[in-house]
């Protein structure tokens, strides 16, 4: 559907009402972390998105507490999973338990019943344990006994990984990854950063606490603007050349890359990549995608979805060079 400036113009105006809220979440959780900016913007994309979001950093990065905030910021209910290898998918999902005095079987439910939910070090638990959250995410729902139960919504699923130890670590199968709408590296904060982070918690005995300041209604409406989002048939030409590049790099003048790439981006790389690309331009108060929108979450989308060859890792080359190499190679519409 081809929209007219006219069209453009009130969407944009309706993004601006409507995504106010958005400016009002940041504020608030720029109380308690300080920097982060990238990561608390894809988190909001995954909310608006309706995707999940595997983060992937090392300890102390405020990840936990980015996640928690954002929870608290829209009054949504929260839980947070801690995985570890005697972890069971009862422990995730749920479970039927005896009741003596009525002398039947009860549902409990387990902490995957909420808004937000934190799957904390999600390689630390077996096979599966990931794939009773897995199969959760997708289908929306979960299945106790003979009952079956749908999630609240929103629902999004925010799992974080530790790259330092892999000792000892059940790392998520490629296939498995494909699940998640993005894959982002958590960096550390830079000097002066560090050193507001420093003083906070050396002088601050109490953490400010965090104010409801949206609602899950806003939230859910802001989902439905998100797919209004315009995007022109140039944009959509852009996407899946960027995604067609890491399947077949030969057709797109990149032989060099075709040794390196075991495999290239799903169909779901496509999708999330236009889906990610239409809530970056909401973010930003804007009723249309711009090429911009695509290229600054492309290796966010694409990072977990495109294998290395043996010839990468024996080069030393990493999926972000090759993003990186693709995108060079794609005309800008």
């Amino acid at each position: 559907m081809v929209l007219t400036a006219n069209d453009i113009k009130e969407l944009n105006e309706k993004i601006g009402h409507q995504g106010a809220f958005v400016d009002r979440i940041r504020d608030e959780v720029g109380r308690v972390i300080v920097g982060q900016h990238t990561m608390l913007d894809r988190l909001l994309i995954g909310l608006f998105t309706n995707g999940h979001i595997l983060l992937e950093g090392a300890p102390g990065l405020a990840k936990t507490l980015a996640i928690k905030s954002l929870s608290q910021t829209v009054k949504a209910k929260f839980s947070r999973i801690q995985f570890t290898p005697d972890l069971l998918p009862a422990d995730v999902i749920g479970t039927m338990i005896y009741h003596q005095q009525k002398h039947e079987f009860m549902v409990r439910k387990g902490p995957i019943f909420a808004n937000f939910v934190l799957a904390d070090e999600i390689n630390r638990a077996p096979a599966k344990v990931q794939s009773a959250l897995l199969e959760a995410m997708q289908e929306r729902q979960v299945t106790i006994g003979e009952n079956s139960f749908p999630l609240d919504q929103p629902f999004l699923v925010l799992a974080t990984q530790n790259p330092l130890e892999q000792e000892g670590t059940y790392p998520l199968p490629e296939a498995q990854q494909d699940r998640f709408l993005m894959k982002v590296i958590v960096g550390y904060p830079s000097k002066e950063e560090e050193q507001l982070i420093l003083r906070h918690n050396v002088m601050d005995l109490i953490s400010p606490e965090i104010r409801p300041v949206a609602s899950i209604q806003e939230v859910i409406a802001a989902r439905e603007l998100v797919r209004k989002v315009y995007m022109d048939e140039k944009i959509e030409n852009y996407i899946l050349d960027i995604v067609f590049a890491t399947r077949t790099p030969e057709k797109y003048g990149l032989e060099k890359l075709k040794l390196l790439i075991g495999y290239g981006g799903s169909p779901r790389a496509s999708i999330s990549l236009a889906l990610a690309a239409k809530a970056q331009a909401f973010l930003l108060k804007r009723g249309y995608v711009i090429p911009e929108d695509v290229r600054s979450v492309c290796k966010d989308v694409l990072r977990h979805r495109i294998g290395l060859s043996y010839e990468a890792e024996a080069e030393n080359v990493d999926v972000e060079q090759i993003v990186d190499e693709v995108l060079k190679a794609i005309p800008v519409p």
